[in-house]
């Protein structure tokens, strides 16, 4: 198959399975369980375009390992962090607007078809990677590709570690992280996810497929603009007086030395 019939049926079965939790949280009362369902999405895409391909290749297995170990980290640090919490106050604040008797089925297209769409439209790069110019030799851009997603895994990983190390002591309540990977970047987790969505880029590019490269720049501008470092940060400069100060010392994305 090539590569748009492949990517038409990825929608129809990646807003299968948005329809199946939706239901879910509808039994729940829950919305926040699509927060955790996020990455592990991506990686039953991954393996929805790996069986459509026309066989493994050292990339395809290769993106296979990466996607997974991506995105089974972020749903379990997810499902844990959340797990036994009420819902989200985002969708809390919807289910009040909207009232209980109209939110259950509004969450359907306000957050589940929402995002079911955007993860299809995100996971381009990763069918281009695995559908077009295939063969059993890695090339150089492959390599930065996995340059990048080491780099990007490391900072995602180790950034929400020490968050959830620093959130642990109740003394640090209403304080700011300025230490670790959180003394060179306000957001270690946004820019580690952004390096491996260039790296899945790359991969895609390896693969001579550049348009859907579109995705990798849509999830990039997502977590800077919409739902990533700008809605964070708007909502800890009410929350967190010292967070103002943190700002002028510290990049907001690219790592770098604090300014002094």
């Amino acid at each position: 198959m090539t590569y748009f019939p492949i990517y038409i049926s990825a929608l129809l079965f990646i807003l299968t399975l948005m329809t199946i939790l939706w239901l879910v949280s509808v039994r729940l009362k829950n919305v926040s369980i699509i927060d955790m369902f996020w990455g592990f999405g991506f990686v039953l895409s991954a393996f929805f375009y790996a069986y459509s391909s026309d066989g493994l290749t050292p990339r395809i297995i290769l993106i296979l390992l990466l996607v997974t170990l991506w995105g089974l980290r972020l749903s379990i640090y997810l499902a844990l962090r959340n797990w036994g919490k009420a819902e989200d106050f985002r969708y809390q604040k919807f289910r009040k607007d909207y009232g209980e008797k109209r939110y259950w089925w509004i969450s359907f297209f306000q957050t589940f078809l929402l995002q079911g769409t955007l993860m299809w439209l995100i996971s381009a790069p990763l069918l281009g990677a695995m559908i077009e110019k295939q063969d059993w030799n890695l090339n150089f851009l492959d390599y930065f590709g996995l340059t990048f997603w080491l780099i990007g895994f490391t900072f995602e990983m180790v950034g929400d570690f020490q968050l959830a190390q620093f959130k642990r002591n109740p003394e640090n309540k209403d304080k700011v992280l300025k230490s670790g990977l959180w003394r060179f970047t306000r957001h270690p987790n946004y820019f580690g996810d952004a390096m491996i969505w260039i790296a899945f880029a790359l991969f895609s590019m390896a693969a001579d497929s550049y348009l859907p490269v579109a995705g990798s720049i849509i999830m990039i501008y997502f977590l800077i603009k919409v739902s990533g470092v700008a809605l964070l940060e708007s909502s800890l400069k009410k929350t967190k007086p010292e967070y103002h100060e943190y700002i002028r010392q510290t990049n907001a994305f690219i790592p770098w030395f604090p300014k002094k």
